[in-house]
């Protein structure tokens, strides 16, 4: 097996060290196990430890620059046909917390970075592998195995935490304080599944730009990719043109709030002109669209059919014309049912991801193929809302995380940190509006407001998880954010190691000290490398109210303070 090649070579170089504080061998943690699990190693690390496993396709990322530490690998038999494995980091410095990593797309394996972020600020950390070894895009592992997608979908994630903490418990001869949850993407939809689920698992959850309506946003992934599609129509807008329409959303969209600064604050007050790219005969083709083309742009940001009479393309001297504002093009379908929402104007630099290729994205095309249908063979031409309505009839391995009722989290004082990112073009930044939205209408009309207990964020000019357009600030210590700096082996903020800059230390002081997060501050360091410094800070708002410029300098957060929604 895997383990045992890497088990040997880990070893090879560990040498001698000084016996730790805790017994770091797998006969110590036997006792601990059900009958279903079994440790695969237990190994001690010293200071300065670099610790992964370059088996794991999902995450080959080592972790670096670690505290003294014994690492452990659990494997649990889920049914006849399916385990999940997890890996769990004990400190010898232990802050008596929980913390528990999330994952990514549909990857399977041990998170080993994230891990490592988590275990430099004391926390006992675990991360699962959601029961298979794959990339986040490779979907095929799921054909035929019903069990496996069940681990994927909540099992693994709740299995983990719960032998993890017992693990923990008996390591440390302690009780754990608190229980902590970090992650984003498919890491945030795991979050939110499981407090929908055991909402006794965590004291606090930090869930960024979360996968959790999987049966829409991967049959979304399809429908939006086919608005580009195929690749030799009149209508298709190849990638070299997304930087033309990128500039002209800035042009249009980046001074709304005073500032012209690359950073589009609210899109949705963008009265986009669309009809300002269109070319003309005096045009550069390289930086107009055609008439067909506007129409699937129309299709990506906005309303459709677009306008039947366009106006001349306003120059740059030219005032824009007074234009009735469309209503957003979501993915609305029979009967007007809503689907998904559209892609925020601005988030065009990650557009070639989801709408750049021959086909759409695998995301979708084997969700349907290997999760849904069990047909490697389907197209994705076929594709059709029915592929929706049966998505929702099935949800194969329960993924979707769409009970809003979180009361029971509530009540036991669980507290919520959501953000998401307005230039998200993986996973629409709506989507997380959307949820938030429909918890509050689920609970405030029973008398549970939402603000001591469920805060949510939008990172102007983040992207998917992690990194900024335009240099704009997206750094908080989020889910997976410290694997996206320099040099390796980045936790917390660097330089910033309080709650009002890291977002789980926010979260933790929001648990264990009640004090809510009024506002965090995001940080963009130069070149997203920490040893360069800092290049601005911007301050993040809680949702609804927005980030407002009160004068001085534009790159301190402390000229900002938040405001209504204007």
């Amino acid at each position: 097996m895997w383990f045992l090649k890497y088990l040997a070579v880990h070893l090879l170089g560990l040498g001698v060290m000084e016996a730790l504080a805790y017994q770091c061998t797998p006969s110590a943690f036997t006792p601990v196990l059900p009958a279903n699990a079994s440790i695969l190693y237990a190994i001690p690390n010293g200071p300065n430890s670099t610790f992964g496993n370059p088996y794991n396709l999902g995450y080959p990322t080592l972790a670096t620059n670690l505290p003294p530490f014994c690492a452990v690998l659990v494997n649990v038999t889920s049914s006849s046909t399916s385990s999940f494995t997890f890996g769990l980091f004990l400190p010898d410095q232990w802050n008596e917390r929980f913390l528990a990593v999330g994952n990514g797309g549909f990857a399977g394996g041990v998170n080993y970075a994230d891990m490592g972020a988590g275990l430099q600020y004391g926390f006992a950390v675990i991360s699962t592998d959601t029961g298979h070894n794959s990339s986040s895009g490779d979907i095929s592992w799921a054909l035929n195995l019903p069990e496996k997608k069940i681990d994927w979908g909540y099992r693994a994630m709740h299995g983990s935490v719960v032998l993890g903490k017992q693990l923990v418990t008996a390591y440390y001869r302690c009780a754990i304080r608190y229980a902590y949850y970090s992650g984003c993407s498919t890491g945030g939809r795991q979050g939110l599944k499981d407090i929908e689920l055991y909402p006794a698992d965590f004291d606090g959850v930090l869930a960024g730009a979360p996968a959790w309506w999987t049966t829409h946003l991967q049959t979304w992934t399809i429908k939006l990719g086919t608005y580009n599609l195929p690749v030799n129509a009149s209508s298709h807008i190849p990638v070299s043109l997304f930087p033309a329409i990128s500039a002209e959303v800035f042009r249009q969209c980046d001074g709304l709030d005073g500032l012209v600064d690359g950073i589009i604050v609210d899109p949705r007050r963008c009265d986009f002109y669309y009809e300002a790219l269109l070319c003309t005969p005096a045009s550069n083709t390289s930086t107009c669209l055609t008439s067909p083309q506007l129409d699937t742009l129309y299709h990506i940001c906005k309303s459709h059919p677009p306008p039947t009479t366009k106006p001349n393309p306003p120059t740059t001297t030219q005032t824009l014309p007074p234009l009735t504002p469309p209503k957003d093009n979501d993915y609305v379908d029979t009967n007007q049912t809503f689907v998904f929402p559209h892609l925020e104007l601005g988030s065009e630099a990650q557009w070639p991801i989801l709408l750049g290729g021959t086909a759409p994205n695998a995301l979708g095309t084997e969700y349907v193929q290997y999760f849904l249908l069990n047909d490697p063979s389907w197209p994705y031409t076929d594709f059709s809302y029915a592929t929706v309505q049966l998505a929702d009839a099935l949800d194969p391995g329960s993924p979707t995380a769409n009970d809003f009722d979180l009361a029971p989290f509530h009540a036991r004082g669980g507290k919520l940190l959501q953000y998401h990112g307005l230039a998200d073009a993986l996973i629409a930044t709506g989507s997380s509006v959307y949820f938030y939205t429909h918890v509050l209408r689920t609970l405030l009309p029973r008398g549970i407001p939402l603000g001591d207990w469920y805060r949510f964020f939008l990172v102007p000019g983040m992207q998917h998880c992690a990194g900024g357009v335009h240099d704009a600030p997206w750094y908080f210590a989020g889910g997976g954010q410290a694997a996206s700096l320099k040099p390796p082996g980045v936790h917390g903020v660097p330089g910033f190691e309080d709650a009002g800059h890291d977002a789980l230390l926010a979260l933790m002081a929001w648990v264990e000290d009640g004090v809510a997060p009024a506002a965090i501050v995001a940080t963009k360091f130069r070149n997203d490398t920490v040893g360069e410094g800092v290049l601005r800070q911007r301050l993040l708002c809680p949702y609804p109210s927005t980030p407002v410029y009160g004068g001085g300098d534009v790159d301190s957060a402390g000229s900002f303070t938040c405001g209504p929604v204007l």
